[in-house]
């Protein structure tokens, strides 16, 4: 098939290059004359494992090119993707503009019918705003498909070549065939993984799932708060729950809360529908809540360990980005831990595998850049763990306890071994479980 991504972006690019993998003629549009340059040269904007291998590969067979005129590839195409950004609005609303200008493109640009595929996380009515505001600006009939994805960062390859389901939503019977033809390479093994809906409930559908995954997470974090003030263990009450195949394991682990682009953005925006429907989401509401206070957990510890004064304190950080495997440090826990430790006068020294770029866009010089995790620790006070990258699991820590000024380490993954760690002496605290404060390592004076 012949397709046009408007919008280069994380999701643009992933699906316009997966569907391009699987034969179709691609071409993918951005307005960012720099980002389609080096997309030209072979320079990936983001960082997402095994995508830039995909890309050249496409290109190079000629299956996937890169363009800034929309027209064109609009007029070369009969499927045309909108994944363009939806940023939220002040109030929480998802900011259509750049959708809605995308489709009076189309609208524009159209030699014949089109079907238009809102790819875009969009509030319950967007399809019908982008139906008009195309056909708006055309003589012929446009049919608008919602088609939400549902791809991680960090294994979004895998997620749209190794879908769990594919959520196609249309009023319209051509356009919805056309859709199932697309994906059926996808999901050759169980064609039943495509759910055919109406056009509302497939864009409800993508908030909904994501609103369910963060709530799992500010859950756990309530029920870690509780563990630490009560004495239990979070990750007990996590194994003692999740293994009730009612609930299950994932999205259920306590942590120093979640960010991303995806999670904060669509619980504020499901919120933001509900209210201009008359209605009060009041778990949401709290969701969003308990996530913002849990980003503090981390420096609070910190505070309550050092001091609420920490001017000539040094603090290792490691970890950057809002999850392992992506360079995203949107709404990342890491950007409140390292101001509020900044706020309170200390200084920080920090590592990320893909994320350090991004944290210079975000502090500038207010602090310190470390390519390699043990540099950060030399002659730090702590080593706060923010982010579970697997280079971070299985450290050295003998060497750590050499380089800190005293051993101490503030886990907001709960990934090391409490045991070893009290074994050798350190203090450690995680999150939903009682700390080990030996008496080997004192707060020592400035």
């Amino acid at each position: 098939m012949r397709i046009a991504v408007i919008g280069s972006g994380y999701v643009g690019l992933v699906a316009g290059t997966c569907f391009a993998e699987s034969g179709n003629a691609v071409i993918c549009v951005d307005v960012d004359e720099k980002k389609i340059d080096d997309l030209h040269k072979g320079i990936i904007p983001i960082y997402e494992p095994g995508l830039e291998e995909m890309v050249k590969h496409n290109v190079k067979e000629e299956r996937l090119t890169f363009t800034t005129d929309a027209d064109n590839a609009v007029k070369a195409s009969e499927i045309v993707f909108i994944a363009v950004g939806t940023p939220p609005d002040e109030d929480g609303s998802a900011d259509l503009k750049h959708v809605l200008s995308a489709a009076r493109s189309v609208g524009k640009a159209a030699n014949g019918p089109k079907i238009i595929v809102d790819k875009s996380t969009v509030p319950v009515g967007t399809a019908a705003k982008v139906k008009e505001a195309a056909e708006g600006e055309s003589k012929f009939q446009m049919s608008v498909v919602s088609n939400p994805e549902f791809l991680k960062e960090g294994a979004a390859i895998d997620d749209f070549m190794k879908p769990d389901r594919v959520v196609i939503g249309s009023d319209d019977e051509h356009a919805a065939d056309v859709m199932t033809r697309l994906y059926e390479p996808f999901v050759h093994d169980n064609i039943n993984k495509i759910i055919h809906m109406d056009v509302k409930s497939a864009e409800l559908t993508k908030y909904a799932a994501n609103a369910m995954l963060a709530t799992r997470i500010s859950f756990m974090n309530e029920i870690a708060n509780i563990c630490e003030r009560v004495g239990a263990d979070v990750t007990k009450v996590r194994t003692g729950i999740g293994t009730d195949s009612r609930i299950g394991i994932p999205f259920l682990y306590a942590g120093c809360g979640y960010g991303g682009s995806c999670f904060p953005k669509d619980v504020q925006a499901i919120i933001r529908t509900a209210e201009e429907n008359g209605y009060d989401f009041e778990i949401l509401q709290s969701v969003e809540s308990v996530n913002q206070k849990q980003k503090f957990v981390i420096s609070d510890k910190v505070r309550a360990h050092f001091g609420s004064d920490l001017t000539g304190r040094t603090f290792a950080v490691w970890g950057l980005s809002f999850k392992p495997r992506t360079d995203d440090m949107r709404e990342a826990p890491a950007i409140y831990i390292i101001n509020a430790l900044l706020e309170a006068g200390a200084k920080v020294k920090a590592t990320d595998p893909e994320a350090i770029e991004q944290a210079r866009l975000k502090f500038g010089d207010k602090i310190e850049y470390c390519e390699h995790p043990y540099d950060t620790i030399e002659n730090a006070d702590a080593l706060l763990l923010l982010t579970e990258w697997s280079e971070f699991r299985n450290p050295d820590f003998d060497l750590i306890k050499s380089k800190l000024k005293q051993p101490v380490i503030f886990d907001g993954r709960n990934i090391y071994p409490k045991n070893e760690l009290a074994r050798q002496g350190f203090t450690y605290y995680p999150i939903g479980s009682n700390p080990i404060v030996t008496s080997r390592s004192p707060v020592p004076a400035r």
